[in-house]
């Protein structure tokens, strides 16, 4: 049975993008490729059907990741598929478990730095959309850290429903 992750932002071309190729790459260095999906999707619709912020795919290619990506919006009736809503910030996350239909589905959706021990408290990725290159090394920086105890979490639940 496959494990179905969704990362979403706000437009759905700079941090979902990032979060989704990094775990993606994750995934698949843990041979789990098979069993867990990964996608997208913005809160909003603004940028649906276009490509990433040319500065997440030059980020993405600077590190080794992929960078094929189309802009979608995040829809309610997804929630009925998806395992787990990965929120990147606490805007997206309220939003999210208001979309939810269910309060099952509300409990799907989780912020990505939980899963970063290092976190802390400030629990949000910054939007890089306004700011300069180093903006978006930080958001990918913060992914990455994440990822960890993500793919852990995903792991774990992977192998609980295969036995």
């Amino acid at each position: 049975m496959t494990y179905r992750v969704c990362f979403v932002c706000t437009g759905n071309i700079c941090r979902s993008p990032i979060a989704e190729s990094v775990f993606r790459a994750r995934v698949a260095e843990a041979g789990l490729d098979g069993l867990v999906e990964v996608d997208s999707a913005g809160t909003g619709g603004w940028h649906e059907g276009d490509g990433a912020d040319p500065r997440a795919v030059t980020v993405l290619r600077e590190n080794g990741y992929g960078t094929a990506h189309t802009a979608r919006q995040f829809d309610p009736s997804w929630f009925a598929r998806l395992d787990l809503v990965v929120a990147l910030d606490s805007g997206h996350l309220r939003a999210l478990r208001r979309l939810a239909p269910t309060e099952r589905d509300a409990a799907k959706v989780r912020l990505l730095r939980s899963y970063d021990p290092a976190a802390a408290d400030d629990l949000d990725v910054p939007d890089p959309y306004y700011g300069d290159d180093d903006g978006f090394d930080a958001c990918l920086a913060m992914v990455e850290a994440a990822s960890t105890g993500l793919l852990a979490a995903v792991r774990e639940r992977v192998e609980g429903k295969a036995a």
